[in-house]
């Protein structure tokens, strides 16, 4: 394919950032923080995980790696000695000429509970001591941190607002029989985290907000804040996964004023946040549905299930003057098409997040969103590698859906980058 002059590409680029300004919704770009600001170039590393991807392929498959290895994603780390952590950060941050990378903290202990991305510390202090490299490695340079994708998802013997006990229970964090609270341990490691990389200069700490189709507002926001939100920079929202960012934005712009809601105004009353799960407000006469991922959400869609305008009139009646603070970015990196919609009756369990079909990369990495409280749109999960072995409830090896075995958590997955990149929206040019 033949490269993009130089003025094709400005143009290009210019395109997507007003195609993200419109999505995003009008007002005006006001940075977050100093080191994610509007215009802020992210980091493309030339010895990112999609380049080695590329040099073991072949073919197209080598093709669409080299590809997808121009645009910038985040760098994962997810293991190691605190000594071999901060080598291998500071090789990285040393050597991005003034670019910010965009760098993943992922070995909270009993991570993502033992499933696909199992893995982790072994306790509270070796994580802490971990951290303290990965902090270490960063000194002063420039960086933006995801902290713990699925941290707050997914809490081991974690009670909700509500009074359920999560599904999440691996028996050696059994309370009862060793006298341990997991949850606490997840929140206190969290806490130290933010305020250990916060000590930095010049580094911005995210934490996991989940998704749109997973908790709701209220759950989230009481999560966040107990782990240290206020003292972060913000949280990070749909990191591997596949929600339309409309969908995202106004999902996070509701925690954000959940969050201001329960601090300031009712301190504690995060159950009174509206939610995706009942969209009942003013606006609508407090007739309310669950908001569905098969569409773009707004205050004026003619579906009620895509509607946000009762959600959004409740938060501006509870709210009165008090301005919502909290920022947060969004990983575009596979969100293109939305969220799959699972055959219905097909599947125990369609595992919909799990390398679903049919999906195309999103928006292009930028900081200049036109939305002031959204820092960033970003490539967190890093398109084309897998998200586990999907069985779907099935018992495996095989993907029922794809035929095939999925490759680990992780691994390339050729089949789902040609995916992507052949249903990218908007389209993935030849030189992005």
């Amino acid at each position: 394919m033949t490269r993009p002059t130089s003025r094709r590409r400005l143009l290009a680029a210019l395109t997507v950032c007003a195609i993200g300004a419109a999505l995003l919704g009008a007002g005006p770009a006001q940075a977050s923080n100093d080191v994610l600001s509007p215009g802020t170039q992210i980091y493309n590393d030339p010895h990112s995980s999609t380049r080695e991807a590329a040099r073991k392929l072949r073919g197209q498959a080598k093709l669409d790696a080299l590809q997808l290895s121009r645009v910038p994603s985040s760098t994962w780390f997810t293991d190691g000695t605190p000594a071999e952590v901060k080598r291998e950060v500071r090789k990285l941050v040393k050597h991005t000429d003034r670019k910010v990378p965009v760098l993943v903290a992922y070995n909270i202990p009993f991570r993502d509970c033992a499933l696909y991305s199992a893995g982790g510390a072994l306790g509270v202090a070796e994580y802490k001591a971990w951290i303290d490299g990965f902090a270490a490695g960063i000194g002063r340079e420039e960086v933006a941190v995801m902290l713990e994708p699925d941290g707050l998802g997914v809490i081991p013997w974690y009670t909700t607002l509500d009074g359920q006990l999560e599904r999440c229970q691996p028996p050696e964090y059994d309370p009862v029989t060793t006298g341990r609270d997991a949850a606490a341990e997840r929140f206190e490691m969290l806490n130290y985290a933010v305020d250990r990389l916060g000590q930095l200069p010049n580094t911005v700490v995210y934490l996991d907000g989940t998704n749109t189709s997973w908790l709701n507002v209220g759950e989230a926001s009481d999560r966040l804040v107990k782990a240290g939100v206020q003292r972060a920079d913000g949280f990070f929202l749909n990191v591997s996964n596949y929600e339309f960012t409309e969908n995202s934005t106004a999902y996070g712009t509701w925690i954000s004023q959940c969050i201001a809601y329960a601090t300031q105004v009712v301190p504690g009353d995060y159950a009174s946040c509206g939610n995706q799960y009942w969209s009942g407000g003013p606006a609508n006469d407090w007739t309310g549905v669950t908001l569905s991922n098969q569409g773009i959400w707004s205050p004026t869609a003619a579906d009620p299930a895509l509607n946000t305008a009762g959600i959004d009139s409740r938060y501006e009646a509870a709210l009165g003057g008090v301005e919502p603070s909290t920022h947060f970015v969004i990983d575009t990196s596979r969100n293109g098409r939305g969220a799959w919609a699972a055959p219905a009756g097909v599947y125990p369990d369609a595992e919909t997040w799990c390398n679903p079909p049919d999906r195309g990369l999103g928006l292009r990495p930028t900081t200049s969103t036109g939305n002031e409280l959204v820092g960033a749109l970003l490539w967190i999960k890093i398109p084309g590698e897998s998200d586990g072995q999907c069985f779907r409830g099935l018992g495996g090896p095989e993907d029922p859906e794809r035929g095939m075995v999925d490759p680990a958590a992780g691994q390339w997955f050729p089949e789902q980058a040609r995916e992507l990149i052949e249903l990218a929206q908007p389209p993935l040019g030849g030189g992005s």
